[in-house]
Parts: structure tokens; C-alpha cells; sequence
């Protein structure tokens, strides 16, 4: 799914190869690099690509990470005082103010360069999207979105209509383990 060559570096670049190999609009990023979990597990043999877990602290703690994460670094945190939104059924996240300053640090203190290839995984793909989108716009050209995450899209039929079966790095099999690794926690949970 990986696209090559990669778009230019265009805000409003045409996005109709999105739309045409069937990408949702929400998991669309300005960078217009995507990968598969099958087609990402691949590149992970590349050690010099960064796979970024971008979940929620209690996503990562409850449902586990792919033992090949790097490092977690949330795009979304839960707020000091929780709002539940009904019509979601869940509580609402807000963006981590210190996402791109984190993430920043992190490539500094790595001795990455912007031109390294970064993996973002998030559930199901749109926030990695959106992250990728903020990544690419910052300097950092080579960013994909994880377009399945890690849990995966909701089947839309059949018994287990609702739960999220279709893909995913957990669904295709891949390593992954409710053990988080000291090199694998969030930066700033460290100090």
C-alpha cells in the first residue's frame, strides 16, 4: 500500500489516489505515505525505521504494543477532568500539547534525522493520519500512517459486526506484548 514515489510536499496536494485505492477520508495524511501492518512489519526489518506507538497511555497499558515499538509518545491524552461524549460511547481525548516538542526531543536525543522513516500506529488509523499530517507539515517528510493500527477496522457484517476484527497488527498475528519495555515508555513518564 506504501506509495512510491512519495507525493511532493503540497498542503493541498490532489488526494484522488487516496479516494482511488479506497483510503477513508479521515485516515488520509498530508504526506501520503501509508502502510499495511503486514507491509510495516516488513519494513521494521529496516532498524533505522522508527515505529512510533501514538496511543493513549491506557491503551498501551490495557491492550498491549507491538514488541518492535520503539517508543511511545501520545497524540491524544486523556484530560485532567474527563468528558464523556454520549454519542461516541466513549470519553472524549484531547491532543498532547507536548506531542511535537516530545517527539522532537526524541529524534534529537536519538540522533535521528527528518529524513528518517517514521511508522505511526495508532487503533485504527485516523490519528496516526492526523499526527503524520503535523509530522510532514513540521519537516519530517517521511512519515506513514499505520492505516489499520493496531486493533484494527470494524467489521461492518456478520457476528462480530462492531468489533474490530477486520485487520490490524494484533489481528494479523503479529509480535506484539502487554509487557511495555523501558526503551518502549513515554519519554516524560520516565522522569
Amino acid at each position: 500500500m506504501s506509495r512510491w514515489p512519495p507525493p511532493l510536499p503540497n498542503a493541498s496536494r490532489d488526494t484522488r489516489w487516496e479516494a482511488a485505492v479506497g483510503i477513508p477520508e479521515k485516515k488520509i495524511s498530508k504526506a501520503g505515505l501509508y502502510v499495511t501492518s503486514a507491509e510495516a512489519a516488513d519494513f521494521l526489518n529496516d532498524e533505522t525505521v522508527v515505529l512510533l506507538d501514538i496511543r493513549s497511555r491506557a491503551e498501551v497499558s490495557f491492550l498491549g504494543l507491538p514488541t518492535r515499538v520503539n517508543v511511545h509518545i501520545p497524540y491524544k491524552v486523556l484530560p485532567g477532568f474527563p468528558v464523556f461524549d454520549e454519542n461516541k460511547g466513549t470519553y472524549e481525548l484531547q491532543l498532547n500539547p507536548d506531542f511535537l516538542a516530545d517527539f522532537e526531543n526524541y529524534v534529537k536525543e536519538n540522533n535521528l534525522s527528518r529524513d528518517t522513516r517514521f511508522i505511526l500506529m495508532c487503533r485504527s488509523g485516523s490519528r496516526s493520519a492526523r499526527a503524520a499530517s503535523m509530522l510532514y507539515k513540521r519537516g519530517f517528510p517521511n512519515v506513514y500512517s499505520l492505516l489499520d493500527g493496531y486493533e484494527g477496522d470494524k467489521a461492518k457484517n456478520g457476528p462480530s459486526k462492531g468489533k474490530r476484527t477486520v485487520n490490524g497488527w494484533r489481528n494479523a498475528g503479529l509480535d506484539w506484548s502487554y509487557k511495555i519495555q523501558t526503551s518502549q515508555v513515554y519519554p516524560p513518564d520516565k522522569e
